[in-house]
């Protein structure tokens, strides 16, 4: 299977009571892949994976694989601080049918290199699934430098990364080391990252927009039209900025509420979007016109 174009790191949606919402988990896989998206990632940080317990990433991660059925790649998030929950996760992940596993690098121990290593050559060893490193260094406490990234391209499954720094200059590093041993997506800078060559973008705003985000991808792929790639980014910029930093999982779910498709509020200790920044979300879906018409 290729692996490129934009992919949702996908919101987990919760009711009134706070539960895992799977019946408008089913409905939001299937409007994501209506609009164009070229691949899932739910229980990603978006995903509040942290705040959910084991049983509800099991269900979580079944609901999209079943929903997608083969139609676009289904990667799931299986990071944990404990390398034999990361194994545990992840194994589970190829039983239910994923494409791959994405996997942050343990994030409170601050491991050394040749722990990060020696964590994702276990991982590797332990399952058949490609694996999608996550640079994130902002919240995983350590940085996957270009350097390490070579090191880990040589284990056999670890084939993708998600690089998540304001740095693109990491993708020209990455692609400049590695070669065809590691395909590059952008975490955060989507647009930029195409242009040094990224194949991709885990991208938060496509929770909101999956049909113009994707269209960024094809724009850019190739250099097919970069003007109106550009065009079309500067245009969703507003959007892009609303979901990035601190409002990636409350600014996602507060656009949806906004745009027909209640997916609940954050779990504790996550707060919902304040009153300013939800007067601008608002704003922002009259502004683009942004609509959720899925399937009931």
């Amino acid at each position: 299977m290729k692996f490129c174009g934009t992919y949702t790191v996908m919101i987990t949606p919760f009711d009134r009571e706070g539960q895992v919402d799977l019946s408008v988990l089913r409905r939001f896989t299937e409007w994501q892949i209506a609009q164009g998206i070229a691949g899932l990632i739910p229980l990603g940080s978006t995903g509040e994976f942290l705040s959910l317990t084991d049983e509800e990433r099991h269900l979580v991660a079944r609901t999209v694989i079943e929903q997608a059925d083969g139609r676009v790649p289904v990667l799931i998030g299986t990071g944990a601080e404990n390398t034999h929950d990361v194994i545990r996760y992840s194994r589970e992940a190829e039983t239910l049918g994923a494409d791959g596993v994405m996997i942050i690098p343990p994030f409170y121990s601050t491991p050394t290199d040749d722990e990060i290593f020696a964590h994702y050559r276990l991982v590797s060893e332990a399952i058949g699934l490609p694996i999608m490193l996550y640079n994130n260094p902002a919240t995983a406490n350590v940085d996957l430098r270009p350097e390490l990234v070579a090191r880990l391209a040589t284990l056999a499954n670890c084939r993708m990364i998600k690089e998540s720094t304001m740095d693109v200059t990491r993708i020209r590093d990455i692609q400049r080391l590695c070669g065809d041993d590691m395909a590059v997506f952008g975490g955060i800078m989507g647009y930029e990252s195409f242009l040094e060559g990224a194949v991709g973008w885990v991208a938060v705003a496509s929770n909101v927009a999956p049909h113009a985000m994707s269209e960024i991808f094809r724009l850019c792929d190739g250099y097919r039209d970069i003007a109106q790639a550009k065009a079309l980014y500067h245009r969703y910029l507003p959007l892009i900025q609303l979901v990035g930093g601190q409002g990636y999982v409350a600014g996602s779910k507060a656009l949806l509420g906004m745009m027909g498709l209640d997916v609940g509020l954050p779990r504790a200790p996550r707060l919902p979007l304040p009153e300013m920044a939800r007067l601008r979300a608002g704003e922002i879906v009259r502004d683009l016109d942004l609509r959720f018409e899925g399937p009931v």
